[in-house]
């Protein structure tokens, strides 16, 4: 298996496992980007060999990882958010979350013309902080996204305070933003106002969310079965 075959040949720090899959995908991403190939090949090259169903675009096609700048060892220091991640779990005192080569990258071929010919963009219940944002930062994407002729769709990734998946809240925390719907709601912003948001999903247990210049609805959100997200999906269509 990945998880026992990689760490004692120094493929990777023993304290980041990757299952079987997962290695593979990384193995030819590198091999791919390594030879040459922008990432927007290799995702298309793996898509070929995967069959998701969508086309997928990386937001860019260049360089870019997020750091978080920490406390640790007693002095101040930035580390791979990784390993803030997975090796610290985001217990160590966190300053701020930096995108390093932001400043630079440029979108990726398709990714603008994606968001300008789409009938809606949806923004995914993803950790506002280190997945929405890192693909924001990238120059020309947020103008993209604010400026689409397409409504404007979020789907909240917390429900009853408390993120569905992974370490949301703690990220929410370094920048002092509470870990409930109406608040990341809040943090992404009403179009009219300069935000992304025309529509904000949450979950029936935070329909008393508000969020000033935007159109909050409650429905299930947990996404049980395909069933369940397929209708989680149309009513995020439906609210566009």
């Amino acid at each position: 298996g990945g998880q026992g075959g990689v760490s004692p040949v120094g493929g990777e720090p023993t304290w980041f496992g990757l299952g079987d899959r997962d290695i593979a995908t990384h193995l030819v991403r590198t091999t791919m980007i390594n030879a040459g190939y922008p990432l927007s090949a290799v995702t298309e090259a793996l898509c070929t060999r995967w069959q998701p169903g969508v086309r997928i675009l990386p937001a860019t096609d260049d360089r870019m990882e997020t750091h978080a700048v920490v406390e640790l060892d007693g002095g101040r220091r930035a580390i791979h958010f990784q390993e803030w991640w997975v090796r610290y779990r985001g217990e160590l005192p966190t300053e701020r979350f930096v995108f390093v080569g932001a400043d630079t990258a440029k979108p990726a071929p398709g990714v603008v013309e994606a968001i300008e010919a789409a009938d809606v963009v949806l923004i995914a219940p993803s950790n506002p902080v280190v997945s929405i944002a890192p693909i924001l930062a990238v120059p020309g994407l947020r103008e993209a996204v604010t400026g689409a002729k397409a409504r404007v769709i979020g789907v909240s990734p917390v429900i009853g305070g408390a993120p569905v998946r992974g370490m949301a809240d703690k990220c929410l925390a370094v920048i002092d933003v509470p870990c409930d719907a109406a608040s990341v709601g809040r943090l992404y912003g009403a179009r009219r106002d300069g935000g992304l948001l025309d529509g904000w999903l949450v979950d029936r247990v935070d329909s008393g969310a508000e969020i000033p210049g935007v159109t909050v609805r409650a429905v299930p959100l947990w996404m049980t079965d395909e069933a369940a997200t397929t209708e989680m999906v149309r009513q995020a269509m439906e609210l566009a």
